[in-house]
């Protein structure tokens, strides 16, 4: 028999008890801090930093993704609801995270950690890099389980028909396209690590990072749904013209590295454990 599509009806709540449910979204969420988590406590035990270090850290980021992702959601994509309904700011659980907040969440979490120790913020980044690229995939795989966040009608063999979201048409699963982007991402910068290769210069892997990942997105999203009306209008989407600058960065980041100009006055402190 021939694969026509996929029919894809999963219920987004594994269980639910009175009005708490354990959702797949949340469960991905946390599975990607508990990965990340243990990657980079073999990194900082490499280079001779101390679980306390990773355990605040490890806060510091999750903190930041979620006020960042948000945040981003909000001023992003639907400003006008949230600022007249204020309370449903807070309500995370409805839905609504950008990734694109999310990253700039981090980047100033980061920033906090490393003034707090005095260590280098590029250091930092090109070895959280590594981390975050798994992790979308994890969200984005969170995602696929909303039934959320998909493309335009194809009619590849592979195409998803999202019943929960009262499609009748197979449509891309972008959500996957995007976890595997990642995936990769995650599985070159993890191995460039292991093998010491990108790392000579502060700031090379951040910037690859960048310019892959938001690539991906930007790429991606010529077959995605627009996630607000206001999008149908826009030669590129919100997410593309959001990409943009992460991808532009990427190369002046590499471009810097390359003239060494990462390199900081401060020394790593090599912390007894």
């Amino acid at each position: 028999m021939i694969l026509e599509y996929i029919y894809w009806n999963v219920n987004p709540e594994i269980l639910k008890l009175g009005p708490i449910a354990l959702r797949w979204y949340g469960l991905l969420f946390a599975t990607a801090f508990i990965f990340g988590y243990y990657i980079f406590k073999n990194i900082f035990k490499k280079e001779g930093y101390t679980i306390e270090m990773l355990d605040q850290l490890t806060v510091y980021m999750a903190v930041g993704t979620i006020i960042g992702a948000r945040l981003g959601h909000v001023l992003f994509y639907d400003p006008d609801y949230y600022f007249s309904n204020p309370l449903e700011i807070i309500a995370v659980w409805k839905g609504g995270l950008a990734s694109h907040g999310g990253a700039i969440g981090i980047l100033i979490a980061l920033y906090l950690w490393v003034r707090k120790h005095k260590l280098n913020f590029m250091w930092l980044l090109d070895r959280i890099a590594i981390v975050v690229a798994l992790g979308g995939m994890f969200i984005r795989l969170g995602n696929l389980m909303n039934s959320e966040i998909y493309g335009i009608e194809t009619s590849l063999p592979w195409g998803f028909i999202f019943v929960r979201e009262g499609e009748t048409l197979p449509k891309h699963p972008t959500q996957i396209y995007e976890a595997l982007s990642y995936l990769i991402i995650f599985l070159f910068l993890f191995i460039s690590y292991k093998k010491n290769i990108l790392y000579n210069n502060r700031g090379i892997s951040f910037g690859i990072f960048l310019i892959l990942l938001f690539s991906a997105r930007f790429l991606i999203e010529f077959i995605k749904n627009p996630q607000e009306e206001f999008e149908k209008f826009l030669p590129l989407n919100m997410g593309q013209i959001l990409s943009l600058p992460f991808i532009i960065a990427g190369f002046i980041i590499i471009f810097l590295a390359t003239k060494n100009k990462f390199d900081s006055k401060i020394n790593h402190k090599t912390i007894q454990k």
